[in-house]
């Protein structure tokens, strides 16, 4: 496995609470990795410090070999880290085209030239809203805008995808679609951090697992391996996977 991203002992503190604490972990290129654990266990402050919108108290993150502790949030995505957020953030005032289009401008750092016109097309017609080109995000279903989210944050061709929570909100229909679509992108070879509660949607469409628990990495490994861990068994997933 080729490592794209590489975090060494990361911490974030917030005054007393460790909130990410001592964390090491590796993001294989072209794979699709899932993170779970309790609310509070530090999974989107995490994302948040890997996509540079959060700054480390201690620790490394690399990024193809290169150190990239300390960019902001903006340099990070020009690297080629892009996330959505658990609240979709549409500018509503856009239409769907020109929404997927700043994500484009965004991550490339330029402006309205044929490579972001292309990149922006092309990421409408992966998430199968190349229709929906002309309409504005308030006219679309919840579903629907968050899958115009995540072609905004494709468009600009990142290295690497986080997704914190893409299934929240979601009936089963479109929480159905969305997972075809990311086992379809993960097949395409795009590289993805996927924070979700369903954990038989991760089984589903991960390649590797992580698990935290307060602020630390609780185990990690092929999924099914790692559900069936009984430290995970017993902090998280208990009854829930159970019965799933």
């Amino acid at each position: 496995m080729t490592a794209l991203m590489e975090l060494h002992d990361v911490a974030v503190h917030f005054g007393g609470v460790r909130a990410v604490d001592g964390v090491s972990l590796t993001i294989g290129e072209g794979s699709v990795h899932g993170i779970v654990g309790p609310n509070g266990s530090g999974k989107t402050t995490l994302l948040n410090a890997m996509s540079g919108l959060q700054p480390l108290t201690a620790g490394r993150i690399a990024l193809r070999g290169q150190d990239v502790t300390g960019l902001a949030g903006h340099q990070m995505s020009r690297a080629g880290v892009v996330r959505t957020f658990q609240s979709i953030r549409l500018l509503p005032s856009l239409t769907v085209y020109e929404n997927v289009l700043l994500g484009a401008e965004h991550t490339r750092g330029r402006r309205h030239t044929a490579e972001t016109t292309a990149g922006a097309r092309a990421a409408l017609a992966r998430l199968e809203i190349t229709h929906l080109a002309r309409r504005h995000p308030d006219e679309l279903s919840y579903g629907t805008r968050r899958r115009v989210e995540i072609a905004r944050a494709l468009a600009g061709s990142p290295a690497l995808l986080l997704l914190d929570e893409p299934l929240a909100g979601m009936n089963r229909s479109e929480r159905t679609e969305l997972i075809d679509t990311l086992r379809r992108l993960g097949g395409e070879g795009v590289t993805q951090v996927v924070i979700e509660h369903d954990v038989p949607m991760l089984l589903d469409v991960c390649d590797h697992m992580f698990v935290m628990s307060s602020g630390r990495l609780l185990a990690e490994g092929h999924p099914p391996d790692v559900v069936a861990d009984p430290r995970v068994r017993e902090v998280y997933l208990g009854r829930h996977h159970d019965a799933a």
